[in-house]
Protein backbone atom coordinates (compact mmCIF):
# COMPACT_ATOMS: atom_id res chain seq x y z
CA UNK A 1 0.00 0.00 0.00
CA UNK A 2 1.57 3.28 -1.11
CA UNK A 3 1.93 6.24 1.24
CA UNK A 4 0.26 8.62 -1.19
CA UNK A 5 -3.11 9.00 -2.79
CA UNK A 6 -3.93 11.21 -5.72
CA UNK A 7 -1.64 14.21 -6.16
CA UNK A 8 -4.57 16.55 -6.73
CA UNK A 9 -6.18 15.52 -3.45
CA UNK A 10 -2.93 15.98 -1.57
CA UNK A 11 -2.45 19.48 -2.97
CA UNK A 12 -6.02 20.51 -2.16
CA UNK A 13 -5.81 19.46 1.48
CA UNK A 14 -2.15 20.23 2.06
CA UNK A 15 -0.59 22.02 4.99
CA UNK A 16 2.83 21.50 6.56
CA UNK A 17 0.99 20.79 9.81
CA UNK A 18 0.44 17.29 8.39
CA UNK A 19 4.14 16.65 8.96
CA UNK A 20 4.16 18.42 12.33
CA UNK A 21 1.28 16.27 13.60
CA UNK A 22 2.88 13.04 12.46
CA UNK A 23 6.11 14.05 14.21
CA UNK A 24 4.18 15.25 17.27
CA UNK A 25 5.75 18.70 16.97
CA UNK A 26 4.09 21.95 17.99
CA UNK A 27 5.27 25.48 17.32
CA UNK A 28 7.78 26.54 19.97
CA UNK A 29 8.70 22.99 20.98
CA UNK A 30 12.20 21.62 21.05
CA UNK A 31 13.03 20.04 17.70
CA UNK A 32 16.34 18.20 17.37
CA UNK A 33 16.88 16.26 14.15
CA UNK A 34 19.15 13.68 15.80
CA UNK A 35 16.58 12.93 18.51
CA UNK A 36 13.88 12.42 15.88
CA UNK A 37 16.17 10.10 13.88
CA UNK A 38 17.15 7.85 16.78
CA UNK A 39 15.66 8.35 20.26
CA UNK A 40 12.11 8.88 19.01
CA UNK A 41 12.27 5.79 16.79
CA UNK A 42 13.37 3.73 19.80
CA UNK A 43 10.52 5.15 21.88
CA UNK A 44 8.15 4.02 19.12
CA UNK A 45 9.18 0.42 19.77
CA UNK A 46 11.70 0.05 16.94
CA UNK A 47 14.89 -0.01 19.03
CA UNK A 48 15.91 -3.43 17.67
CA UNK A 49 15.07 -2.66 14.05
CA UNK A 50 18.05 -2.32 11.70
CA UNK A 51 18.86 1.32 10.96
CA UNK A 52 22.06 0.89 8.94
CA UNK A 53 23.47 -1.93 6.84
CA UNK A 54 27.02 -1.06 5.80
CA UNK A 55 29.28 -2.71 3.26
CA UNK A 56 32.78 -1.40 2.64
CA UNK A 57 35.92 -2.20 0.70
CA UNK A 58 37.24 -5.72 1.14
CA UNK A 59 33.84 -7.10 2.05
CA UNK A 60 33.64 -5.40 5.46
CA UNK A 61 30.06 -5.57 6.74
CA UNK A 62 28.47 -3.91 9.75
CA UNK A 63 24.91 -3.56 11.01
CA UNK A 64 23.43 -1.07 13.46
CA UNK A 65 19.99 -1.06 15.06
CA UNK A 66 18.17 2.16 15.93
CA UNK A 67 19.25 1.65 19.53
CA UNK A 68 22.84 1.28 18.31
CA UNK A 69 22.72 4.58 16.45
CA UNK A 70 21.02 6.25 19.45
CA UNK A 71 23.85 5.11 21.73
CA UNK A 72 26.51 6.02 19.17
CA UNK A 73 25.05 9.52 18.80
CA UNK A 74 25.09 9.90 22.58
CA UNK A 75 28.65 8.61 22.87
CA UNK A 76 30.04 10.85 20.12
CA UNK A 77 28.07 13.81 21.46
CA UNK A 78 29.47 13.27 24.94
CA UNK A 79 33.02 13.02 23.57
CA UNK A 80 32.61 16.32 21.73
CA UNK A 81 31.02 18.00 24.73
CA UNK A 82 33.93 16.89 26.91
CA UNK A 83 36.30 18.57 24.45
CA UNK A 84 34.41 21.81 25.02
CA UNK A 85 32.34 21.87 21.82
CA UNK A 86 29.16 23.85 22.45
CA UNK A 87 25.99 24.80 20.59
CA UNK A 88 26.51 26.37 17.15
CA UNK A 89 30.19 25.44 17.00
CA UNK A 90 30.95 24.10 13.53
CA UNK A 91 32.10 20.48 13.46
CA UNK A 92 33.33 19.23 10.09
CA UNK A 93 32.78 15.61 9.05
CA UNK A 94 35.59 14.70 6.67
CA UNK A 95 35.32 10.96 6.18
CA UNK A 96 34.62 8.35 3.56
CA UNK A 97 31.19 6.74 3.71
CA UNK A 98 32.03 4.74 6.82
CA UNK A 99 29.50 4.24 9.64
CA UNK A 100 31.21 6.88 11.80
CA UNK A 101 30.23 9.53 9.23
CA UNK A 102 26.53 8.82 9.69
CA UNK A 103 26.76 8.32 13.45
CA UNK A 104 28.82 11.49 13.99
CA UNK A 105 26.13 13.44 12.13
CA UNK A 106 23.75 12.51 14.95
CA UNK A 107 26.29 13.15 17.68
CA UNK A 108 27.08 16.68 16.52
CA UNK A 109 23.41 17.63 16.29
CA UNK A 110 22.63 16.16 19.71
CA UNK A 111 24.84 18.77 21.40
CA UNK A 112 23.38 21.63 19.35
CA UNK A 113 26.52 22.08 17.25
CA UNK A 114 26.40 22.59 13.48
CA UNK A 115 27.35 19.72 11.16
CA UNK A 116 29.63 20.71 8.29
CA UNK A 117 29.83 17.65 6.00
CA UNK A 118 32.56 17.79 3.35
CA UNK A 119 33.35 15.34 0.58
CA UNK A 120 36.38 13.28 1.59
CA UNK A 121 38.05 13.55 -1.84
CA UNK A 122 38.59 17.30 -1.40
CA UNK A 123 42.23 18.34 -1.51
CA UNK A 124 43.75 20.53 1.15
CA UNK A 125 43.00 23.82 -0.62
CA UNK A 126 39.30 23.03 -1.04
CA UNK A 127 39.19 21.87 2.56
CA UNK A 128 40.96 25.00 3.79
CA UNK A 129 38.61 27.42 2.01
CA UNK A 130 35.55 25.84 3.61
CA UNK A 131 37.00 25.41 7.09
CA UNK A 132 38.32 28.95 7.09
CA UNK A 133 35.00 30.41 5.95
CA UNK A 134 33.02 28.51 8.58
CA UNK A 135 35.61 29.13 11.33
CA UNK A 136 35.27 25.43 12.07
CA UNK A 137 36.21 24.42 15.60
CA UNK A 138 36.57 20.65 15.23
CA UNK A 139 36.99 18.14 12.44
CA UNK A 140 36.24 14.43 12.61
CA UNK A 141 38.30 12.46 10.09
CA UNK A 142 40.28 9.30 9.33
CA UNK A 143 44.00 8.57 9.30
CA UNK A 144 44.00 8.42 5.49
CA UNK A 145 42.87 12.07 5.31
CA UNK A 146 44.96 13.37 8.21
CA UNK A 147 47.80 14.61 6.01
CA UNK A 148 45.45 17.07 4.25
CA UNK A 149 44.42 18.57 7.57
CA UNK A 150 48.01 18.78 8.82
CA UNK A 151 49.02 20.81 5.77
CA UNK A 152 46.53 23.57 6.55
CA UNK A 153 46.15 23.50 10.34
CA UNK A 154 48.62 26.36 10.86
CA UNK A 155 46.38 28.64 8.79
CA UNK A 156 43.26 27.73 10.78
CA UNK A 157 43.50 29.19 14.30
CA UNK A 158 39.82 28.34 14.93
CA UNK A 159 40.38 24.62 14.35
CA UNK A 160 41.16 23.40 17.86
CA UNK A 161 40.33 19.70 17.65
CA UNK A 162 41.24 17.08 15.05
CA UNK A 163 39.47 13.83 15.93
CA UNK A 164 40.64 10.63 14.23
CA UNK A 165 38.01 7.88 14.38
CA UNK A 166 40.26 4.96 13.40
CA UNK A 167 43.14 5.72 15.74
CA UNK A 168 43.30 4.03 19.12
CA UNK A 169 46.28 5.72 20.76
CA UNK A 170 47.90 9.14 21.02
CA UNK A 171 51.29 7.88 19.86
CA UNK A 172 52.38 9.57 16.58
CA UNK A 173 49.65 12.19 16.89
CA UNK A 174 50.46 15.88 16.77
CA UNK A 175 49.13 18.94 18.57
CA UNK A 176 45.31 19.21 18.68
CA UNK A 177 44.91 15.64 17.36
CA UNK A 178 42.75 13.30 19.43
CA UNK A 179 42.10 9.58 18.87
CA UNK A 180 38.55 8.29 19.14
CA UNK A 181 37.44 4.74 18.49
CA UNK A 182 33.70 4.24 18.79
CA UNK A 183 33.95 0.47 19.26
CA UNK A 184 36.22 0.92 22.29
CA UNK A 185 34.25 3.80 23.82
CA UNK A 186 31.83 3.18 26.69
CA UNK A 187 28.29 3.59 25.32
CA UNK A 188 26.35 6.48 26.89
CA UNK A 189 22.84 5.34 27.73
CA UNK A 190 21.41 8.58 29.12
CA UNK A 191 22.41 11.80 27.44
CA UNK A 192 21.10 15.34 27.77
CA UNK A 193 20.31 16.46 24.23
CA UNK A 194 20.63 20.18 23.60
CA UNK A 195 17.11 21.70 23.30
CA UNK A 196 17.40 23.12 19.79
CA UNK A 197 14.44 25.07 18.42
CA UNK A 198 12.98 25.42 14.93
CA UNK A 199 15.44 28.13 13.88
CA UNK A 200 18.52 26.61 15.52
CA UNK A 201 21.23 25.99 12.88
CA UNK A 202 21.73 22.32 12.02
CA UNK A 203 23.70 21.66 8.82
CA UNK A 204 26.13 23.81 6.86
CA UNK A 205 26.56 22.58 3.28
CA UNK A 206 28.94 24.25 0.84
CA UNK A 207 27.92 24.82 -2.76
CA UNK A 208 29.96 26.22 -5.65
CA UNK A 209 28.77 28.71 -8.22
CA UNK A 210 30.13 29.96 -11.53
CA UNK A 211 32.19 32.65 -9.86
CA UNK A 212 33.50 33.43 -6.41
CA UNK A 213 34.25 31.22 -3.43
CA UNK A 214 32.02 28.33 -2.31
CA UNK A 215 29.03 29.49 -0.27
CA UNK A 216 27.97 27.91 3.02
CA UNK A 217 24.26 27.10 2.92
CA UNK A 218 22.91 27.17 6.47
CA UNK A 219 19.92 25.01 7.34
CA UNK A 220 17.97 24.72 10.59
CA UNK A 221 16.39 21.89 12.60
CA UNK A 222 12.90 22.78 11.32
CA UNK A 223 14.02 21.53 7.89
CA UNK A 224 13.05 18.11 9.23
CA UNK A 225 9.40 19.00 8.60
CA UNK A 226 10.01 19.13 4.83
CA UNK A 227 12.51 16.30 4.70
CA UNK A 228 10.32 13.86 6.62
CA UNK A 229 7.22 14.38 4.49
CA UNK A 230 8.94 14.52 1.10
CA UNK A 231 10.76 11.29 1.94
CA UNK A 232 7.49 9.64 2.88
CA UNK A 233 5.44 10.83 -0.08
CA UNK A 234 7.97 11.06 -2.93
CA UNK A 235 10.39 8.27 -2.08
CA UNK A 236 7.32 6.41 -0.77
CA UNK A 237 9.24 4.80 2.08
CA UNK A 238 7.24 2.28 4.08
CA UNK A 239 8.04 0.46 7.28
CA UNK A 240 9.35 -2.74 5.68
CA UNK A 241 11.44 -1.05 2.98
CA UNK A 242 15.19 -1.47 2.55
CA UNK A 243 16.40 1.86 1.18
CA UNK A 244 19.54 2.84 -0.71
CA UNK A 245 20.49 6.46 -1.37
CA UNK A 246 23.73 6.40 -3.37
CA UNK A 247 24.64 10.04 -2.57
CA UNK A 248 27.61 10.89 -0.37
CA UNK A 249 26.67 12.94 2.74
CA UNK A 250 29.24 15.48 1.58
CA UNK A 251 26.38 16.64 -0.66
CA UNK A 252 22.94 17.69 0.50
CA UNK A 253 21.14 14.63 -0.93
CA UNK A 254 23.31 12.43 1.24
CA UNK A 255 22.13 14.21 4.39
CA UNK A 256 18.53 15.23 3.62
CA UNK A 257 17.66 11.86 2.06
CA UNK A 258 20.63 9.70 3.04
CA UNK A 259 20.33 10.30 6.79
CA UNK A 260 17.50 12.57 7.97
CA UNK A 261 14.59 11.45 5.78
CA UNK A 262 14.86 7.67 6.13
CA UNK A 263 15.87 7.58 9.78
CA UNK A 264 13.16 10.05 10.85
CA UNK A 265 10.73 7.51 9.36
CA UNK A 266 12.42 4.58 11.10
CA UNK A 267 13.54 3.01 7.81
CA UNK A 268 16.43 0.58 7.31
CA UNK A 269 18.96 2.04 4.92
CA UNK A 270 22.04 0.62 3.19
CA UNK A 271 25.41 2.18 2.47
CA UNK A 272 27.88 0.81 -0.08
CA UNK A 273 31.34 2.31 0.34
CA UNK A 274 33.23 0.98 -2.66
CA UNK A 275 34.08 2.01 -6.19
CA UNK A 276 31.41 2.11 -8.87
CA UNK A 277 30.73 -0.80 -11.17
CA UNK A 278 27.44 -2.02 -12.58
CA UNK A 279 28.06 -5.54 -11.30
CA UNK A 280 28.89 -4.34 -7.77
CA UNK A 281 25.77 -2.18 -7.61
CA UNK A 282 23.46 -4.88 -8.92
CA UNK A 283 25.00 -7.43 -6.56
CA UNK A 284 24.44 -5.06 -3.63
CA UNK A 285 20.77 -4.55 -4.56
CA UNK A 286 20.26 -8.31 -4.90
CA UNK A 287 22.10 -9.17 -1.68
CA UNK A 288 20.44 -6.57 0.54
CA UNK A 289 17.04 -6.95 -1.17
CA UNK A 290 16.82 -3.18 -1.67
CA UNK A 291 13.29 -2.00 -2.38
CA UNK A 292 13.68 1.77 -2.83
CA UNK A 293 16.66 3.18 -4.73
CA UNK A 294 17.54 6.90 -4.98
CA UNK A 295 20.40 7.60 -7.39
CA UNK A 296 21.80 10.10 -9.90
CA UNK A 297 21.40 10.43 -13.69
CA UNK A 298 25.14 10.11 -14.23
CA UNK A 299 25.13 6.78 -12.42
CA UNK A 300 22.05 5.64 -14.32
CA UNK A 301 23.68 6.48 -17.64
CA UNK A 302 26.80 4.59 -16.54
CA UNK A 303 24.60 1.57 -15.86
CA UNK A 304 23.06 2.02 -19.31
CA UNK A 305 26.55 2.07 -20.81
CA UNK A 306 27.32 -1.25 -19.11
CA UNK A 307 24.51 -2.76 -21.16
CA UNK A 308 21.28 -4.64 -20.64
CA UNK A 309 22.75 -8.13 -20.56
CA UNK A 310 24.44 -7.72 -17.17
CA UNK A 311 21.13 -6.79 -15.53
CA UNK A 312 19.79 -10.28 -16.24
CA UNK A 313 22.58 -11.87 -14.19
CA UNK A 314 21.07 -10.57 -10.96
CA UNK A 315 17.71 -10.95 -9.24
CA UNK A 316 16.52 -7.36 -8.90
CA UNK A 317 12.86 -8.22 -8.40
CA UNK A 318 13.09 -6.73 -4.90
CA UNK A 319 13.08 -3.20 -6.37
CA UNK A 320 9.75 -1.44 -5.82
CA UNK A 321 10.45 2.25 -6.42
CA UNK A 322 13.25 4.15 -8.18
CA UNK A 323 14.00 7.88 -8.05
CA UNK A 324 16.66 10.17 -9.46
CA UNK A 325 18.33 13.36 -8.25
CA UNK A 326 21.20 15.73 -8.94
CA UNK A 327 20.69 16.79 -12.55
CA UNK A 328 17.92 16.41 -15.13
CA UNK A 329 17.11 12.83 -16.06
CA UNK A 330 16.95 12.38 -19.82
CA UNK A 331 13.91 10.62 -21.26
CA UNK A 332 16.00 7.75 -22.64
CA UNK A 333 17.11 6.79 -19.11
CA UNK A 334 13.49 6.65 -17.92
CA UNK A 335 12.51 4.43 -20.86
CA UNK A 336 15.59 2.25 -20.32
CA UNK A 337 14.91 1.74 -16.61
CA UNK A 338 11.38 0.61 -17.35
CA UNK A 339 12.73 -1.87 -19.89
CA UNK A 340 15.41 -3.44 -17.67
CA UNK A 341 13.99 -3.02 -14.16
CA UNK A 342 10.30 -2.95 -15.04
CA UNK A 343 10.26 0.33 -13.08
CA UNK A 344 10.74 3.92 -14.17
CA UNK A 345 13.26 6.19 -12.46
CA UNK A 346 11.20 9.17 -11.26
CA UNK A 347 13.05 12.48 -11.54
CA UNK A 348 13.14 14.87 -8.57
CA UNK A 349 14.30 18.50 -8.61
CA UNK A 350 15.71 20.54 -5.73
CA UNK A 351 18.91 22.24 -4.59
CA UNK A 352 21.29 22.58 -1.68
CA UNK A 353 19.58 25.88 -0.91
CA UNK A 354 16.05 24.42 -0.89
CA UNK A 355 16.99 21.60 1.50
CA UNK A 356 14.25 19.29 0.24
CA UNK A 357 12.56 18.18 -2.98
CA UNK A 358 10.59 20.98 -4.69
CA UNK A 359 9.42 19.69 -8.10
CA UNK A 360 8.96 15.99 -8.56
CA UNK A 361 7.38 12.98 -10.13
CA UNK A 362 5.19 11.14 -7.64
CA UNK A 363 4.58 7.41 -7.44
CA UNK A 364 1.22 6.85 -9.07
CA UNK A 365 1.15 9.98 -11.21
CA UNK A 366 1.44 9.91 -14.98
CA UNK A 367 5.13 10.11 -15.87
CA UNK A 368 6.28 12.10 -18.86
CA UNK A 369 9.83 10.88 -19.55
CA UNK A 370 12.22 13.83 -19.49
CA UNK A 371 9.98 15.99 -17.32
CA UNK A 372 10.83 17.17 -13.81
CA UNK A 373 7.21 16.57 -12.79
CA UNK A 374 5.08 18.96 -10.74
CA UNK A 375 5.59 21.10 -7.64
CA UNK A 376 5.34 19.27 -4.32
CA UNK A 377 2.21 20.15 -2.31
CA UNK A 378 2.86 23.24 -0.22
CA UNK A 379 5.45 24.50 -2.69
CA UNK A 380 4.36 27.44 -4.84
CA UNK A 381 6.47 27.24 -7.98
CA UNK A 382 6.38 29.55 -11.00
CA UNK A 383 8.36 30.60 -14.05
CA UNK A 384 9.42 34.23 -13.97
CA UNK A 385 10.14 36.58 -16.82
CA UNK A 386 13.94 37.11 -16.64
CA UNK A 387 13.50 40.87 -17.17
CA UNK A 388 10.53 41.76 -14.95
CA UNK A 389 10.63 38.84 -12.49
CA UNK A 390 6.87 38.57 -12.91
CA UNK A 391 5.35 35.07 -13.31
CA UNK A 392 4.47 33.94 -16.81
CA UNK A 393 0.77 33.22 -17.17
CA UNK A 394 0.88 31.35 -20.50
CA UNK A 395 2.35 27.89 -21.06
CA UNK A 396 5.30 27.01 -23.25
CA UNK A 397 7.56 29.96 -22.44
CA UNK A 398 11.00 29.40 -20.94
CA UNK A 399 11.44 31.26 -17.65
CA UNK A 400 13.31 31.30 -14.37
CA UNK A 401 12.24 28.59 -11.93
CA UNK A 402 11.21 30.37 -8.73
CA UNK A 403 9.56 29.47 -5.43
CA UNK A 404 7.57 31.43 -2.87
CA UNK A 405 9.70 31.50 0.31
CA UNK A 406 8.44 29.84 3.44
CA UNK A 407 8.83 26.08 3.07
CA UNK A 408 10.42 24.48 6.18
CA UNK A 409 13.73 23.32 4.65
CA UNK A 410 14.64 26.61 2.93
CA UNK A 411 18.14 27.84 3.75
CA UNK A 412 18.25 30.69 6.24
CA UNK A 413 21.38 32.37 4.86
CA UNK A 414 24.75 31.88 3.20
CA UNK A 415 27.33 31.70 5.98
CA UNK A 416 28.88 35.14 6.50
CA UNK A 417 27.52 36.22 3.13
CA UNK A 418 24.04 37.60 3.59
CA UNK A 419 24.51 39.88 0.58
CA UNK A 420 24.67 36.86 -1.75
CA UNK A 421 21.71 35.36 0.09
CA UNK A 422 19.60 38.46 -0.53
CA UNK A 423 20.49 38.30 -4.24
CA UNK A 424 18.64 34.99 -4.46
CA UNK A 425 15.31 36.77 -3.91
CA UNK A 426 13.48 39.03 -6.37
CA UNK A 427 9.94 40.39 -6.30
CA UNK A 428 8.93 38.07 -3.45
CA UNK A 429 10.36 34.91 -5.06
CA UNK A 430 13.38 32.70 -4.43
CA UNK A 431 15.35 32.36 -7.67
CA UNK A 432 16.73 28.89 -8.32
CA UNK A 433 19.12 29.96 -11.09
CA UNK A 434 17.56 27.37 -13.41
CA UNK A 435 15.23 27.74 -16.38
CA UNK A 436 12.30 25.63 -17.44
CA UNK A 437 9.08 25.57 -19.39
CA UNK A 438 5.69 24.35 -18.16
CA UNK A 439 3.34 22.38 -20.39
CA UNK A 440 -0.46 22.51 -20.42
CA UNK A 441 -0.66 19.79 -17.76
CA UNK A 442 1.54 21.69 -15.32
CA UNK A 443 4.66 19.55 -15.84
CA UNK A 444 8.02 21.34 -15.65
CA UNK A 445 10.61 20.71 -18.38
CA UNK A 446 14.17 21.69 -17.46
CA UNK A 447 16.03 23.71 -20.11
CA UNK A 448 19.27 24.63 -18.34
CA UNK A 449 20.94 26.94 -15.89
CA UNK A 450 19.99 30.59 -16.16
CA UNK A 451 23.24 31.32 -18.00
CA UNK A 452 23.26 28.06 -19.99
CA UNK A 453 20.30 28.56 -22.33
CA UNK A 454 21.58 29.11 -25.87
CA UNK A 455 20.15 32.05 -27.80
CA UNK A 456 20.85 31.32 -31.44
CA UNK A 457 19.43 33.83 -33.86
CA UNK A 458 16.81 34.89 -31.33
CA UNK A 459 15.67 31.31 -30.72
CA UNK A 460 16.25 29.70 -27.32
CA UNK A 461 17.78 26.22 -27.39
CA UNK A 462 17.91 24.00 -24.31
CA UNK A 463 21.34 22.40 -23.79
CA UNK A 464 19.69 19.59 -21.86
CA UNK A 465 17.31 18.85 -24.71
CA UNK A 466 20.19 18.56 -27.17
CA UNK A 467 22.24 16.51 -24.70
CA UNK A 468 19.35 14.10 -24.18
CA UNK A 469 18.93 13.69 -27.92
CA UNK A 470 22.65 13.09 -28.40
CA UNK A 471 22.53 10.28 -25.85
CA UNK A 472 20.03 8.49 -28.05
CA UNK A 473 22.59 8.23 -30.86
CA UNK A 474 24.18 4.79 -30.93
CA UNK A 475 27.75 6.14 -30.83
CA UNK A 476 27.40 8.67 -28.00
CA UNK A 477 28.25 7.72 -24.43
CA UNK A 478 28.10 11.13 -22.71
CA UNK A 479 27.36 14.64 -23.91
CA UNK A 480 27.57 18.26 -22.83
CA UNK A 481 26.24 21.17 -24.86
CA UNK A 482 27.18 24.85 -24.60
CA UNK A 483 26.86 28.03 -26.61
CA UNK A 484 29.65 28.89 -29.03
CA UNK A 485 30.19 32.49 -30.21
CA UNK A 486 28.99 33.13 -33.75
CA UNK A 487 29.21 36.31 -35.84
CA UNK A 488 25.82 35.83 -37.51
CA UNK A 489 23.64 34.18 -34.89
CA UNK A 490 25.48 35.49 -31.79
CA UNK A 491 25.49 31.94 -30.46
CA UNK A 492 25.34 28.48 -31.98
CA UNK A 493 25.27 25.04 -30.41
CA UNK A 494 28.51 23.23 -29.68
CA UNK A 495 28.56 19.65 -28.40
CA UNK A 496 31.27 17.90 -26.42
CA UNK A 497 30.88 14.13 -26.51
CA UNK A 498 32.55 10.92 -25.45
CA UNK A 499 32.10 7.88 -27.67
CA UNK A 500 31.11 4.34 -26.81
CA UNK A 501 33.69 1.57 -27.37
CA UNK A 502 34.00 0.61 -31.01
CA UNK A 503 33.44 4.11 -32.40
CA UNK A 504 36.18 6.42 -33.66
CA UNK A 505 36.02 10.21 -34.17
CA UNK A 506 35.82 11.38 -37.75
CA UNK A 507 34.08 13.67 -40.21
CA UNK A 508 31.64 10.99 -41.29
CA UNK A 509 30.49 10.25 -37.75
CA UNK A 510 30.30 13.98 -36.98
CA UNK A 511 28.00 14.52 -39.95
CA UNK A 512 25.81 11.58 -38.92
CA UNK A 513 25.43 12.94 -35.40
CA UNK A 514 24.63 16.42 -36.63
CA UNK A 515 21.97 15.15 -39.00
CA UNK A 516 20.57 12.93 -36.26
CA UNK A 517 19.96 16.00 -34.07
CA UNK A 518 18.76 18.07 -37.01
CA UNK A 519 16.12 15.48 -37.74
CA UNK A 520 15.20 14.74 -34.16
CA UNK A 521 15.00 18.33 -32.87
CA UNK A 522 15.54 21.11 -35.41
CA UNK A 523 18.22 22.78 -37.57
CA UNK A 524 18.59 25.41 -34.84
CA UNK A 525 19.35 22.76 -32.22
CA UNK A 526 21.83 20.94 -34.45
CA UNK A 527 25.42 21.30 -33.17
CA UNK A 528 27.49 23.44 -35.50
CA UNK A 529 30.62 22.05 -33.93
CA UNK A 530 31.36 18.72 -32.23
CA UNK A 531 34.43 18.15 -30.07
CA UNK A 532 35.30 14.61 -29.04
CA UNK A 533 36.74 14.10 -25.56
CA UNK A 534 38.09 11.14 -23.62
CA UNK A 535 36.05 12.29 -20.62
CA UNK A 536 33.87 15.24 -19.67
CA UNK A 537 34.69 17.44 -16.66
CA UNK A 538 32.55 16.36 -13.71
CA UNK A 539 32.13 17.11 -10.05
CA UNK A 540 32.96 14.33 -7.64
CA UNK A 541 29.23 13.77 -7.24
CA UNK A 542 29.01 13.02 -10.96
CA UNK A 543 27.50 16.19 -12.40
CA UNK A 544 28.91 17.29 -15.73
CA UNK A 545 30.47 20.75 -15.25
CA UNK A 546 29.06 22.40 -18.36
CA UNK A 547 30.15 25.83 -17.16
CA UNK A 548 33.84 24.85 -17.50
CA UNK A 549 33.30 23.99 -21.15
CA UNK A 550 31.29 27.20 -21.62
CA UNK A 551 34.00 29.33 -19.99
CA UNK A 552 36.73 27.85 -22.18
CA UNK A 553 34.63 28.40 -25.29
CA UNK A 554 34.10 32.08 -24.46
CA UNK A 555 37.54 32.78 -23.02
CA UNK A 556 36.13 33.45 -19.55
CA UNK A 557 37.45 32.70 -16.09
CA UNK A 558 36.53 29.18 -15.10
CA UNK A 559 35.73 30.08 -11.48
CA UNK A 560 35.68 27.64 -8.55
CA UNK A 561 36.67 24.11 -9.59
CA UNK A 562 37.22 22.64 -6.13
CA UNK A 563 34.51 20.04 -6.74
CA UNK A 564 36.02 18.92 -10.06
CA UNK A 565 36.80 15.21 -10.18
CA UNK A 566 40.28 15.20 -11.65
CA UNK A 567 41.43 11.89 -10.33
Amino acid sequence: MSNIGSLEKRIKNFDWSISEKELDYKDGNTINIAWYCSDRICQMGKADKLALIYEGFGGVEKEYTFNDIRLAGNTIGAFLRNLGIVQEDRVCLFMDRIPELYLSFLGVLKIGAIVQPLFSAFGEESLYVRLENAQTRAIITQRKHLSKVRKIIDKLPSLEHIIIVDHKESKSLEKNEVPFNLEDATPIEDFEIFPTKANSPSVLHYTSGTTGQPKGVRHVHYSLISQYLTTKWILDLQDNDIYWCTADPGWVTGTSYGIIGPWSLGITQCVLNSGFSAAAWYKFIEKQKITVWYSAPTAIRSLMKAGDEIVGKFDLSCLRHLASVGEPLNAEAVVWSEKVFNKQFLDTYWQTETGSIMITNFPGMKIKPGSMGKAFPGIEAALLDPKTFEPFTEHGKIGLIAFKPGWPAMMTTYWNNNEKFEEKFKNGWYLSGDRSSIDNDGYFWFTGRDDDVINTGGHLVSPFEVESALLEHEAVSESAVVAKPDEVNMEVVKAFITLKPGYEPGDELELKIMNFIRKKLSPLAMPQDIEYMDSLPKTRSGKIMRRILHAKEWGEEIGDVSTLDNE
